[in-house]
């Protein structure tokens, strides 16, 4: 009798959002740690060093973070994708940390040229974003994929260009993944709520407001 190839569960993405200091790092440390089976974790790490401030904030990271945890780190889209593409066959669960800063990351490798050209950026960040969840999908072993991100867009409108760019395009990379992703938390305070439990498409809510009617009147 042949054996039939065992059934792997799709890979389930978690994202987890939030302000600065809201917690949602730890909020993902902590989900990571409880989610993994056998305690193997991969942390990709999109932070790249340029100062004392930044450092200061990555060893902050590092000390809070178990020590039998994976460090990848990758900066670059190519090295984010080929570091999901190892992580997924070979870790219980993948902590992704962050989102925007992969996105910064793109941006600030981008001339003064193409930052000018925003419907082509939109494009992009559309792109990298479908190629991100594409890997996720072609997972076969990791449980989850815990990605954070940031909301940068609750403040005033920023008074440069660039900001103002970093700020849309993080709000749009930050919907398409929560589109696709299992659960959506949102952090403030270090408490956590998941949006996906609470949240309604807007004919949902709109019939929930104010009910059906058979005729406008």
């Amino acid at each position: 009798m042949e054996k039939k190839p065992l059934k792997v569960a799709r890979t389930k993405l978690i994202l987890i959002t939030g302000g600065a200091r809201s917690g949602k790092s730890a909020f993902a440390e902590a989900y990571a740690k409880a989610a993994s089976l056998e305690g193997r974790v991969a942390y990709i790490a999109t932070a790249q060093v340029y100062d004392e401030e930044m450092k200061y904030r990555v060893q902050r990271h590092r000390e809070r973070r178990p020590q039998g945890w994976q460090t990848f780190e990758a900066p670059t889209e190519e090295a984010v994708l080929a570091a999901l593409r190892e992580t997924g066959e070979n870790f219980d669960v993948i902590l992704f940390d962050c989102l925007t800063l992969y996105l910064s990351n793109f941006l600030c490798s981008c001339s003064e040229e193409e930052l000018q050209h925003e419907k082509g950026l939109y494009k992009q960040i559309q792109a990298m974003a479908e190629r991100l969840l594409s890997v996720v999908s072609a997972m076969t072993r990791a449980r989850a994929l815990v990605v954070v991100t940031n909301e940068v867009g609750a403040g005033i409108v920023p008074e440069n260009h660039l900001a103002r760019l970093y700020r849309d395009l993080s709000g749009l990379l930050n919907q398409q993944l929560a589109d696709a992703a299992e659960a959506v938390y949102l952090t403030a305070c270090g408490q956590a709520v998941n949006l996906k439990k609470m949240g309604l498409k807007a004919e949902a809510a709109a019939e929930l407001d104010l009910g059906q009617s058979d005729s406008l009147t």
